[in-house]
């Protein structure tokens, strides 16, 4: 490796929004990240929803009455237009 041009490589204290921290190594003096393999769904096995910005509300306040709209719609009667003859 050439002298000057990498950055430095140091010990890395890694902070998770759920209080668990632990060691790494990078180019930074710590990192603080949301979701560790302490609190990650695919790991814990419990389903979490995070949401920040109340976006899964909105979403289900938004299209909660919307059910299956196709359901509701009434058929078109076919007309002898629509018939193919041979």
């Amino acid at each position: 490796m050439k002298d000057g041009i990498h950055p430095n490589y140091i010990e890395t204290l890694v902070r998770c929004g759920c209080g668990n921290t632990f060691q790494t190594r990078s180019t930074v003096p710590e990192i603080k990240v949301d979701i560790c393999n302490v609190c990650h769904p695919f790991f814990t096995g419990k389903l979490k929803f995070v949401d920040t910005a109340g976006r899964i509300e909105k979403f289900k306040s938004k299209f909660a009455s919307a059910g299956y709209a196709s359901l509701k719609k009434p058929k078109k009667a076919a007309t002898p237009a629509d018939a193919v003859s041979s």
